[in-house]
């Protein structure tokens, strides 16, 4: 494998940090807060059913295979970014634009 090209700036932060000049500054509570915020994200203590079409189910799974994960996975992860704001409805937005237009 290549080495990757570095600018000089990034050479001497690796150097800096392969020589061991970089400290945490994280303190023990806030790596504590941070862990359990990382398990609380990722904790899957609910458990759904819900009906979709035989095509939407086939479509995700096809994507999940592509992604390399499985599909109840890939599902549980756009519902995470939906919800959480990283994930937008484009229609939806679409037709607000639209109506906020007409009003004007």
């Amino acid at each position: 494998m290549t080495e990757p090209k570095l600018s000089k700036e990034e050479k001497e932060i690796l150097e800096e940090f392969e020589a061991g000049e970089f400290k945490s500054v994280l303190t023990p509570g806030r790596i504590k807060m941070l862990q359990a915020a990382a398990e609380e994200t990722f904790k899957k203590d609910k458990r759904i059913n819900i009906r979709i079409s035989s095509h939407d189910l086939e479509s995700l799974q096809r994507r999940a295979l592509e992604e390399g994960i499985p599909y109840q996975t890939l599902v549980s992860s756009v519902l995470h970014k939906y919800v959480s704001g990283g994930l937008r409805d484009l229609m939806a937005n679409k037709a607000s634009q639209r109506t906020q237009k007409s009003r004007r």
